[in-house]
């Protein structure tokens, strides 16, 4: 009978029958694979594990202005001195007894929401937005140049950052964009109705900055927000890793104690005071998701016609980039954009002769690939050397649609010991003084990141050589800050 019922059987059935088995197993493989790997990290200490229960969610966010949050969010860092209270731990530096690391007695704790008003009359108003694991301490730089151009600027904490890793367990995307939405009220009130508004993002915050643009762009002023009048983003994360679409499934093991670890895509020492060293699997997937939705909505836009009340954008990128796709911004953004003035500037890498030899043939060939088609709409920059012979920086600007490259020199030099940006390099200058090549001193955060140069048997250390090597501060980050001021000047007149 069985044999009769299995010759009877459709051969789809049997080929989805088999999928399916299929997809069990490659669904088993990854759950164990990922749950065994993470026992070989670190051990988890007490701040991957600590709740914060005063964190507001999505719903509670819409329904607060800017003081309750900044009430929530004092409840947050009450809860955090109490954890540090209960579970002291000499030793570990930020979350140690005493801690050496952030900010001193009376100086800004930029762990925190920022509001940095001008000196005189307000002009503008503008919206920082930091990325993931990081701070407003990310955004210090640029709000120092639109505070000069009388800009009133609002810098939130988003939900689960500044505290301790174990906050971004449990964070959403939705939670941080409602933070946006409530955060550009607080501008407009500051800055007024009639003012200039403009939203800047560094990594995941320009991903949340060109959601929170695009909503406007799909719903008008319907809900009520004000309509950003341009975008500028700062390494943008519009596409990242493929390992990202498998974020779901890592930690569903997490539940018993022999595989807690795997909630955790690495585990590492918190020296940092303004960024976090550990990252929770879960912050993968709200990035995943938050690069998806954006994705989806620009498409979208662009199928009703409705990309052309996009605002235009300025965006700087390194050529190579450990953390976001460099391609996704140009084929996945920028080549979607409608011609509204939009300007993408490619930072390239050293590719000063006596470097060449030691980068891998990839990277050399990457700006190649990277170049726009016959119609693009917005202006490409890159800004590399002069020639292979040569340290010297210039600038190479091609117009929307043109095949003409306009070559103008730049006062600057590619410094020796550096072969390309990085991510995280491009929003600080050199002389910041957690993360510069030549860090100014009037600032103490207990540590100097950007000269730290570490030397001694190889094995011995719990921090990977590939963080400590990764370049934290721009070189050309003058550059960066002229182009972002000449927008300002350029509006004002």
């Amino acid at each position: 009978m069985r044999r009769g019922f299995a010759r009877g059987i459709h051969p789809g059935w049997r080929v989805l029958r088999w999928v399916l088995v299929a997809w069990l197993v490659a669904t088993a493989l990854v759950v164990l694979g990922s749950a065994f790997s993470a026992r070989s990290l670190p051990d988890l200490e007490p701040w991957h594990r600590w709740n914060f229960e005063n964190e507001p969610g999505a719903g509670e966010l819409r329904d607060m202005d800017w003081a309750a949050y900044l009430r929530a969010e004092q409840a947050v860092f009450d809860e955090l001195r109490a954890h540090l209270a209960a579970e002291p731990r000499p030793g570990r530096y930020r979350y140690e007894t005493q801690s050496q690391l952030g900010a001193r007695d009376g100086a800004i704790d930029w762990n925190r929401s920022q509001v940095l008003a001008p000196e005189g009359p307000v002009r503008g108003g503008a919206l920082m937005l930091h990325g993931m694991s990081d701070s407003p301490y990310s955004l210090r730089h640029l709000a120092e140049i639109y505070r000069a151009r009388g800009f009133v600027v609002v810098i939130p904490r988003l939900p689960g950052h500044g505290t301790a890793p174990a906050g971004l367990r449990s964070a959403q995307w939705t939670d941080w964009l409602a933070t946006v939405e409530l955060a550009a009220r607080e501008v407009r009130a500051l800055a007024g109705e009639d003012k200039p508004f403009h939203l800047v993002g560094y990594s995941n915050g320009a991903a949340l900055g060109l959601k929170y643009a695009m909503d406007r762009a799909q719903e008008g002023d319907r809900a009520g927000l004000p309509v950003p009048d341009r975008l500028v983003m700062v390494s943008p994360m519009i596409g990242i890793g493929r390992l990202a679409a498998f974020s779901r499934l890592m930690p569903l093991l997490s539940w018993v104690p022999y595989f807690e670890k795997s909630r955790w895509l690495d585990v590492q020492p918190e020296f940092n005071p303004f960024k976090y060293n550990s990252f929770p699997v879960n912050g993968v997937r709200q990035s995943w998701l938050l690069v998806g939705a954006v994705q989806t909505q620009l498409l979208q836009l662009n199928a009703t016609g409705r990309s052309d009340r996009l605002p235009p954008i300025l965006a700087f990128q390194s050529v190579l980039d450990g953390t976001v796709s460099t391609r996704a911004v140009v084929r996945n953004l920028f080549d979607q954009l409608p011609a509204n003035g939009s300007e993408l500037v490619l930072f390239d890498i050293n590719r000063q002769g006596v470097l060449a030899p030691m980068l891998r043939r990839s990277a050399g060939t990457i700006l190649d690939e990277l170049q726009p088609g016959e119609s693009f709409t917005y202006r490409l920059t890159v800004v590399g050397n002069v020639d292979a012979e040569s340290a010297n920086v210039a600038e190479r600007r091609r117009e929307p649609g043109q095949r003409e490259v306009v070559f103008r020199p730049l006062p600057y030099l590619y410094p020796p010991n550096v072969y390309s940006l990085s991510h995280v390099a491009l929003p600080f200058p050199v002389d910041d003084p957690l993360y510069g090549l030549s860090p100014r001193t009037d600032e103490d955060y207990g540590i100097r990141l950007g000269t730290l140069a570490l030397h001694g048997e190889r094995g011995a250390l719990s921090v990977g050589t590939d963080q400590l090597l990764r370049l934290g501060s721009n070189p050309f980050y003058d550059y960066l800050s002229t182009r972002i001021d000449q927008t300002l000047e350029q509006q004002a007149d």
